[in-house]
């Protein structure tokens, strides 16, 4: 595969990239806008320092905004918000969103605030990874061409083998968010075992990374990637229960089949997989008119029936 991920920003923020025929021209991609970092208090650095691995960074990060979505790049200390039910409707269980943005950008504001409030609101303890990126241009045009240039699906299994690294530390970083919740159970009120991961396109592929590690130290309880890859993985010795979402006009991954279901159901583990008509690439927090709108009610509703909505379920 000699491309990676077809950029979120001409997929997630768009409503009709691609009919069921097949792919329509990719569409006219404006030039973000510089914006000013929001204010996030809550914000914990995953690392003491600089990111073990990130040393001789030098890139500063950028946060911009396109299509009125704010995105966040050249990310190299990785930091942790908290996103906390009303005090009395804690359920105790957390999950640590991670948005997508195919390691060139943190989709903030359609795959990471929303979501996790939708979370809070349900009594859900929520957990925003802003993770470690592959370096882009500091000057927006430039950034845009660059993305541009990987404007094409994946024909490959798998991510191409010079994104291994950036997958490493998303990774890495996903496993010390972890770490820092279960290490936080008891200020924040959680169940050390119920402490799952939700993540969109790129983050699906870091939750997927992060699973597949089998980490002892950390494991998540319980998995939901949201249109990342679907092909056949090696799921671990006691594989999580799976929620998986994604659209059958996705631009990038509705061709590759469901290798990763079935992997997961022959290796016993538990799925819920939906596969929706239309919503294509990045439905995430958007309303697209399309059964793809569904899909959060449809996760809370799995989260029920697993007990993950009880207080001490």
């Amino acid at each position: 595969m000699r491309h990676f991920l077809l950029p979120l920003a001409a997929l997630c923020l768009t409503t009709g990239a691609m009919a069921q025929s097949g792919p329509a021209a990719p569409p006219a991609m404006p030039v973000p806008t510089r914006a000013v970092a929001p204010a996030d208090p809550q914000a914990i650095p995953l690392y003491a320092g600089v990111a073990p691995g990130s040393e001789g960074a030098t890139q500063k990060e950028v946060w911009t905004q396109m299509w009125n979505q704010m995105m966040v790049r050249n990310v190299t200390r990785p930091t942790l918000t908290p996103v906390l039910p009303k005090p009395g409707t804690a359920n105790g269980t957390a999950v640590l969103v991670i948005p997508g943005g195919g390691f060139q950008f943190v989709s903030m504001e359609n795959e990471g605030w929303p979501i996790a409030q939708w979370l809070a609101d349900r009594g859900v303890t929520a957990f925003i990874l802003k993770y470690r990126l592959e370096e882009t241009p500091d000057d927006e045009a430039a950034f845009m061409k660059k993305m541009m240039a990987r404007f094409t699906p994946p024909s490959g299994d798998g991510p191409a083998p010079e994104m291994q690294a950036v997958i490493g530390k998303a990774r890495a970083d996903a496993q010390a968010a972890l770490r820092l919740i279960r290490g936080n159970a008891t200020k924040w009120g959680i169940d050390t075992k119920r402490v799952g991961m939700l993540g969109f396109s790129a983050g699906a592929m870091t939750t997927m990374a992060t699973t597949l590690a089998d980490d002892p130290t950390a494991r998540p309880d319980f998995i939901a990637p949201i249109y990342g890859f679907m092909t056949p993985v090696t799921p671990p010795p006691h594989p999580q229960p799976m929620f998986a979402a994604m659209a059958s006009d996705d631009m990038l991954f509705n061709k590759q089949g469901f290798g990763l279901i079935e992997s997961w159901h022959k290796a016993g583990g538990s799925v819920e997989f939906h596969y929706y008509e239309g919503g294509n690439h990045g439905f995430g927090s958007q309303k697209k008119g399309t059964t793809s709108d569904l899909w959060f009610d449809e996760f809370m509703a799995w989260m029920k029936a697993r007990g993950l909505l009880k207080a001490g379920g």
